[in-house]
């Protein structure tokens, strides 16, 4: 145990952070050492497992409680296992000693708690993957394949490990039960506690011909591909959850889910805002001066909208209903479309003596803000 490292250390986490925190620290660690990115590299391998190793510990709640309280005393069932002397090798072993106490006085002697049936049925582990989507098709939906990895039982073995046309042999040292029974001497006397079998690990069977294409494991990693449909509405870093399309279970348990991280494209012309979609559109100082009919771009192709006279910079108006389809439910967003007004360059001769004879006849009238802002300036520096 000693040369374990902390858990929170591990993941780069501090102790009271959040479970949001803790998974979004794990998947870092672990795309940084995962062996598929690191082929070859032994030193990867051992810093993934580690990262696993505190990720199991600290994203469930029990584990993380019992973590916190006794370090890894708390979440390793044979620690301080074999101990013939009251609390030898655990500092916690009263807490833990005396729950076993109390289930041998009210529990009949032999009881304590039972190890996990590693021959049970269990749920096999989520596994994540990304997908990158135009911004029309996020507003809209699709479908799309989705490559990636995943554990899945052996085929060739059928998940227990052991070649083709060989058995399982029952292990010798719990004698086929996956369980062994450990004394343990305390101020109350002796008592005996019930722990998984450290040769099969808990199986009650021992693998004596590995399969060549698992090794023995039982599972083989392989690539996946699946069609996924992404509704309409979707954002980016949203997570589709695909049941039943993760690591496959144990010993017929069902596959764990597939998490598929959403990334969406930036538009040309679009920016979303929730589930409106805006836009800027540039105009001239005429068409802004007179009104004017113009055509605005949509997510459903183009619309005509009517611009009043005396449009200014930075004026909005808005097209009802035409923006994005709100995720799982009914009706879309909006779209709104700011105007900007260019201001003409390269002017001719005659352009510039058409425009300055137009500016001699405008009056404060006609400049509204301008003959405000001034009057201001005038009132506050007077000379």
């Amino acid at each position: 145990m000693a040369d374990k490292r902390d858990y929170y250390e591990v993941l780069g986490v501090q102790k009271g952070s959040s479970e949001d925190e803790i998974k979004k620290a794990f998947r870092k660690q672990a795309k940084k050492y995962h062996p598929d990115l690191n082929p070859g590299d032994k030193e990867a391998e051992a810093k993934f497992k580690e990262v696993n190793e505190a990720y199991e510990v600290l994203s469930d709640k029990d584990k993380r409680s019992r973590y916190d309280r006794y370090g890894f005393a708390g979440v390793d069932p044979n620690y301080g296992a074999g101990s013939t002397a009251y609390g030898g090798g655990n500092p916690f072993s009263q807490d833990i000693d005396l729950g076993d106490i109390f289930n041998s006085f009210f529990g009949g002697f032999g009881g304590g708690r039972s190890p996990r049936n590693q021959n049970a049925p269990r749920r096999g582990s989520d596994v994540e993957a990304s997908i990158t989507i135009d911004f029309e098709e996020a507003a809209k939906g699709c479908k799309k394949e989705v490559t990636y990895k995943n554990v899945e039982t052996c085929k060739s073995c059928a998940g227990s490990g052991a070649a083709a046309g060989t058995n399982l042999k029952t292990c010798p040292q719990c004698n086929g039960t996956g369980q062994v029974t450990v004394r343990k001497n305390t101020p109350f006397g002796q008592i005996q506690t019930t722990q998984t079998c450290e040769k099969c690990q808990g199986k009650g069977k021992i693998i004596e011909t590995p399969c060549p294409k698992c090794s023995g494991v039982g599972r083989v990693r392989t690539s996946k591909t699946v069609t996924v449909t992404i509704p309409a509405g979707i954002s980016q870093d949203q997570i589709l959850n695909i049941g039943g399309h993760g690591n496959s279970g144990y010993n017929g348990g069902p596959a764990g889910d597939l998490h598929v991280y959403i990334n969406v494209r930036k538009h040309e012309l679009f920016e979303r805002k929730g589930d409106d979609v805006w836009c800027e559109i540039p105009i001239t100082f005429a068409q802004a001066v007179l009104g004017h009919e113009m055509i605005v771009p949509t997510l459903d192709g183009k619309s005509s909208y009517t611009i009043h006279p005396g449009t200014q910079p930075g004026d909005i108006f808005k097209l009802k209903g035409k923006g994005i389809q709100h995720l799982n439910s009914r009706g879309r967003g909006d779209q709104y479309v700011r105007v900007t007004i260019e201001v003409p360059r390269n002017l001719t001769d005659e352009q510039r003596k058409i425009l300055e004879q137009f500016d001699k006849t405008c009056t404060g009238k006609n400049y509204q803000k301008r003959s405000s802002f001034f009057d201001k300036v005038k009132r506050l520096f007077k000379d």
